[in-house]
């Protein structure tokens, strides 16, 4: 039976407020790091936190923004978003501390941990690889790619991006230079890009077509899917 329980935690700018799904039985297991979108920490990161713990694994929904800073609108989305956006040493930091946070879980085993993160959450767990994250590897769904600026750590991690290519907040010519960062740098990386796609193509509740941000059941499933299976790469290797 997966168990899923609050957890509060001090940061830089702290306390935070997460969330980590697990199944009691066995010992240490792997751990995933989920890193929410613009919106912040929600049911939707932390069910897939229990998603990931029924594979096997510790879903650790994290918290960039803060204890009970929650955005309702579209406007307060953007606000705190900005907030990191601006102040990607800040992002970095927020970062760096939620994966010691999972690394120091009991039911982790802090050898084998990873990152996942939805739209402004793929730019979180890329810029935790960029710095040098020492973890298995990260996944972009739906992410953003513009690099932060004067950074040149080396990429431990392996990196897998799952991309809409009709994305209006990724297009063609970022998504190529995402590949191109990330092939000058060494990375061990690997894009999937599907059509007809656009940005929170993982979130049923996305319904704004006309701004390029709508659910697509297809790619929902084929992502999630490829995700399952760089975990288990990256965990049985």
């Amino acid at each position: 039976m997966i168990k899923t329980e609050k957890l509060i935690y001090a940061g830089p700018g702290g306390p935070f407020e997460g969330t980590i799904s697990w199944n009691p039985e066995g010992g240490p297991k792997p751990g995933v790091l989920i890193s929410h979108a613009w919106g912040g920490q929600s049911d939707f990161e932390t069910g897939k936190a229990v998603a990931l713990a029924e594979l096997g694994y510790v879903g650790f929904a994290i918290d960039n923004y803060g204890q009970g800073r929650r955005a309702q609108t579209p406007e307060d989305c953007a606000v705190l978003m900005n907030e990191l956006d601006s102040d990607r040493g800040l992002l970095r930091k927020r970062m760096q501390n939620a994966l010691a946070v999972l690394k120091n879980l009991d039911q982790v085993d802090k050898k084998q941990t990873a990152a996942i993160g939805f739209c402004f959450g793929g730019k979180c767990v890329l810029d935790l690889a960029r710095a040098g994250g020492d973890l298995k590897g990260v996944v972009s769904f739906h992410g953003l790619y513009d690099p932060p600026a004067g950074r040149d750590a080396v990429i431990k991690a392996k990196i897998l991006a799952l991309h809409g290519w009709d994305d209006p907040l990724a297009t063609p010519e970022q998504t190529v230079g995402l590949g191109r960062e990330l092939t000058a740098r060494g990375a061990d990386w690997q894009l999937i890009a599907y059509g007809h796609t656009a940005h929170a193509f993982t979130n049923p509740a996305a319904a704004a077509p006309a701004d390029g941000m709508f659910y697509q059941q297809a790619s929902d499933k084929r992502s999630w899917l490829a995700m399952r299976n760089f975990l288990h790469e990256l965990f049985a290797a």
